[in-house]
């Protein structure tokens, strides 16, 4: 069974940054394509971001593309997303997930009904 816990949301301003991480056990997380979803206020859950297992193909959504990076460290089963000039259309509760079943490394998916694990969000708030 493969557990994933997320940290870092918070309270912030307008314009300033944060570091979500995830944190996998329980599984190979070398070999999982990892990807990040939010759900706002009365909204469906949204895809984020995401990136393939070699780590070196990632996706963003149009709406935070060039201000979101993801980035994994294997070394430590750990998938990032840091966030700059945050929007307060950005507050949401961010959930990462994982997606098991790519042989390739190469594959970063965008679908919510791609993964295979999830783990339980964290809140992130951005006051105008």
């Amino acid at each position: 069974q493969v557990q994933l816990v997320e940290s870092g949301g918070g309270l912030v301003q307008a314009g300033g940054s944060l570091r979500l991480s995830c944190a996998a056990s329980g599984g190979t997380f070398s070999s999982y394509a990892m990807g990040w979803f939010r759900q706002g206020p009365g909204k469906e859950r949204e895809f984020v971001a995401a990136i393939s297992w070699r780590g070196t193909i990632s996706y963003y959504a149009d709406s935070v593309k060039g201000r979101f990076t993801i980035s994994r460290d294997n070394a430590e089963n750990t998938v990032y997303l840091y966030m700059n000039s945050l929007k307060p259309e950005d507050t949401a509760l961010y959930y990462c997930a994982a997606h098991t079943t790519d042989r390739s490394g190469w594959h970063a998916p965008r679908f919510r009904v791609e993964y295979d694990y999830w783990g339980q969000g964290t809140q992130v708030t951005v006051s105008s």
